[in-house]
């Protein structure tokens, strides 16, 4: 309930702080289970609620375990479908816990759940495919031992920006493969090879190389202009949302950058961040409105600013260091 819940609040939202969504395969996004997300992870814990939020079936992701260390939200965790991944860095005595994980994964596949997966790893603010790590292919071959007909499905995720609010997200879907598409007389490491390699070369045309200093390449790859129409009949909404909406945004962004820079989760807890705190913000403004001038048009508010966020959303600068 829960889940269900939050998966309709953050798709709402979604339509302020992503300008765009541009999907290659929109038709994938029904797909169903047993299935493996193999993601490219460009954003941080971002990546996992857009992916959970584009597709019709609900997502199990698994998660760095360093999120698990409080256990007062663990149990949290799990009712928003998050599974803990270990790192030696988060503790060797909890590496054990991976393969409780990884059985967990199992089940959620005999029972035709979706899971996703960020292959590469480690997150990175950058337009690059880094090197596959083990973990898919490991759960893939476990798969196919166990019978289970197992889908993959390839997935490059590419943001025009790593620290605007209001970015144009580009899905790019692969081609679904299945774990019996392999030799099955293959030992356990050559089996991975052989996955990975597939993998990788279904997942770098999904994924945009940019060098970070490639201005002219963003500016082709990343950024949609809008019409000169739009730009004139957004200008006034636009305006008065950033000037709204500014006291809110502001004050969160200056947080965010003094409690997570260098972290990589910079960009991800300045967007999540407002869409929590964004419900009371509205509804704050909205009955100060109110006590004030005794009206009930007021409430048209909750409709109108939003509208306003969303137009200064759709004529600001799109790209990083513009």
């Amino acid at each position: 309930m829960l889940y269900s819940v939050l998966k309709v609040i953050v798709r709402l939202a979604a339509m302020i702080f992503c300008r765009k969504i541009i999907i290659n395969k929109p038709d994938l996004l029904k797909e169903k289970g047993p299935m493996i997300l193999a993601c490219s992870h460009p954003n941080s814990f971002l990546d996992a609620v857009l992916m959970d939020i584009l597709f019709e079936e609900p997502i199990w992701s698994l998660t760095r375990g360093d999120a698990f260390l409080n256990k007062r939200i663990t149990k949290l965790f799990y009712k928003f479908k998050m599974l803990p991944v270990y790192r030696p860095s988060e503790g060797v005595e909890n590496l054990s816990e991976n393969y409780k994980t990884f059985d967990a994964c199992i089940e959620l596949f005999k029972r035709g759940e979706i899971v996703l997966i960020f292959s590469e790893g480690l997150c990175v603010n950058e337009w690059h495919l880094r090197p596959l790590k083990k973990g898919t292919a490991r759960l893939a071959y476990k798969c196919q031992q166990e019978n289970i007909p197992l889908k993959i499905l390839p997935v490059g995720i590419n943001y025009s920006s790593f620290s605007r609010f209001g970015k144009n997200l580009f899905v790019n879907f692969g081609t679904i493969f299945t774990a019996n598409d392999f030799d099955k007389n293959l030992s356990d490491g050559a089996w991975n090879q052989v996955f990975n390699n597939k993998l990788e070369q279904e997942l770098r045309p999904l994924v945009f190389e940019i060098g970070t200093n490639d201005k002219k390449k963003q500016k082709e790859l990343l950024e949609i202009k809008p019409s000169l129409l739009t730009k004139i009949l957004l200008a006034i909404p636009a305006a008065i949302g950033w000037l709204i909406h500014a006291p809110l945004y502001l004050p969160i962004k200056y947080w965010v950058h003094k409690k997570y820079n260098n972290s990589g989760h910079v960009d991800a807890m300045q967007i999540v961040l407002p869409i929590f705190i964004y419900p009371f913000y509205l509804l704050l403004i909205t009955f100060l409105l109110f006590f004030t001038l005794n009206t009930y048009w007021v409430f048209l508010l909750m409709i109108i600013l939003p509208f306003t966020a969303w137009s200064y959303v759709q004529v600001k600068e799109q790209l990083d260091d513009q």
